[in-house]
């Protein structure tokens, strides 16, 4: 997301503690940023996390038919994760305990 581009024309007011805002302020200065910045970068990480995270979503018709399609295709033929999945894990190894 690139936000360093766009003209920031938009406001966020928040409320805070006398101890919260130090706090902000000390992590800010210690990142060589303003307050405004250290929030603004803070919080669009956190965003984007949530953002990526989302486990619920919504298709229109065609997208979700062609979501399903691809669902119920034919798996590939990967013989190295197939022996993967069949070789016992350390943990499963009794040798190893």
């Amino acid at each position: 997301m690139k936000v360093e581009s766009e003209p920031r024309r938009e406001r966020i007011d928040i409320r805070t503690t006398p101890t919260a805002k130090q706090m902000l302020q000390a992590a800010a200065a210690l990142s060589s940023k303003t307050v405004t910045e250290f929030l603004l970068d803070s919080a669009l990480t956190k965003a984007t996390e949530v953002l990526a995270e989302r486990r619920v979503f919504f298709l229109d018709d065609e997208k979700w038919a062609l979501f399903m399609t691809a669902l119920d295709a034919p798996t590939r033929d990967t013989p190295n994760l197939k022996k993967l999945l069949q070789t016992p894990s350390v943990l499963e190894n009794e040798s190893n305990i």
